[in-house]
């Protein structure tokens, strides 16, 4: 989980500005919302962008800067004031304070101080009840080949979590080449990842949504390029601005990886907080799983966060049994989800989710638990029925035995 905290910064010196939000920018935890070069129109900015923090440098003309740091205090209480200089005179310091700052750091900043004083604010606006930083859970579904139902437990898996009215969810196509999420949904987007890359810079929260498309079910969906000669143009540095934003702004992003395992996928890989691979009970499955899991070990904290998922369970007696797949892949099974052809055939072809195309399908029932597991929280059983209870008792978490 992360939270993200949303800046604004002011700072006259261009370049301690951009080395600042360079700075600033390669952090999960924040999210840049506004800059200014002017300390004159900050108060002003930080009014209509309301971030959580404002970032002032005030080596420029540190008396305007005190003046702006009182001023943003009466007119923004509950914004946080982090103030940079390159000054340690103590005296700056305790007027800093006095007018107002939360935090205070010496320049050169480094990332371990800024992340510690970021690490304080967060914690304090948490403690303290107010902000509106949020956590966020970045789910990665990646299949260990085509074909084993990624696409189907993304699209799905989102919907599910979307039903839940306290929950913000996003998903993200990223088989940039040929995916169909948009289909899944039976939705026409009228913008891609594409657009929101190549206008990140301007994008905030309203516009982020009003550039993805909006399901029924609550879902928003960022959809791939329509034109492949498009995909040159997404690269990892711009994703990662792009995961900044959505972590920002939902509460849950579900990415729908590519087979091809490249830059883009790997950072998404790395950006998630947990990763679902789905496989088959078949020797080929089998074998890339053990196969992605030799290559995540080279990343480090990646192996870590991937969790097996084995699909369509029950397809024939030929399949390998759960237990030699355990001792094949060498991990546990970490959820379970029974075949049910007819079901994601139908869901398939019409576009329509499964939670409201056969809700009281066994498919439909492990999502929907596998979603509850991933956010934490548990369906009682009375309100469920026997139905539901059976289904996430017998295809939730329990370990295989055969």
């Amino acid at each position: 989980m992360t939270n993200v905290l949303r800046l604004a910064i002011v700072d006259p010196n261009d370049a301690h500005r951009e080395a600042l939000k360079k700075m600033l920018l390669g952090m999960d935890m924040c999210w840049l919302e506004a800059e200014s070069s002017r300390y004159e129109f900050f108060v002003d900015i930080v009014g209509q962008t309301h971030p959580e923090v404002a970032v002032i440098g005030i080596d420029a003309d540190p008396n305007k800067a005190l003046q702006l740091i009182h001023n943003l205090r009466e007119a923004a209480p509950e914004c946080a004031i982090l103030v940079v200089s390159s000054s340690t005179d103590g005296q700056l310091i305790l007027k800093a304070m006095r007018a107002g700052a939360k935090e205070f750091l010496t320049q050169p900043i480094g990332i371990e101080e800024l992340v510690l004083a970021m690490e304080r604010i967060g914690a304090h606006r948490g403690g303290a009840g107010l902000g509106r930083s949020r956590k966020c859970q970045m789910v990665a579904v990646a299949g260990v080949t085509g074909g084993v139902g990624s696409t189907s437990l993304a699209v799905n898996l989102g919907c599910a979590l979307a039903s839940n009215a306290s929950h913000t969810v996003a998903l993200v196509d990223l088989d940039l080449s040929l995916g169909d999420a948009d289909v899944l949904l039976d939705t026409i987007p009228d913008y891609t990842i594409v657009d929101v890359v190549q206008n990140i810079a301007r994008l905030d929260f309203q516009l982020l949504k009003r550039s993805m498309t909006k399901h029924s079910s609550g879902l928003y969906l960022l959809p791939r390029p329509v034109q492949l000669q498009d995909i040159s143009l997404i690269t990892p540095d711009d994703l990662q601005r792009v995961f900044g934003l959505l972590k920002a702004t939902f509460s849950h992003v579900i990415i729908d990886l590519s087979k091809a395992y490249n830059r883009v996928d790997m950072t998404a890989l790395q950006a998630a907080n947990q990763v679902l691979l789905v496989t088959h009970l078949d020797l080929p499955c089998l074998r890339n799983g053990v196969r992605l899991l030799m290559s995540f070990d080279a990343v480090e904290g990646l192996k870590e966060k991937v969790q097996i998922v084995v699909n369509r369970i029950g397809l024939d007696n030929g399949h390998i049994s759960l237990k030699k797949a355990q001792e094949t892949i060498g991990r546990d099974i970490y959820w379970r989800l029974p075949n049910d052809y007819r079901a994601m055939v139908e869901m398939r072809n019409n576009g329509v989710p499964l939670i409201e195309q056969a809700p009281r399908a066994a498919i439909t029932q492990a999502i929907v638990a596998l979603a509850e597991e991933l956010s934490g929280t548990e369906r009682a059983e009375e309100d469920t029925g026997d139905t539901k209870g059976r289904w996430l008792a017998f295809w939730g978490k329990n370990k295989a035995k055969t």
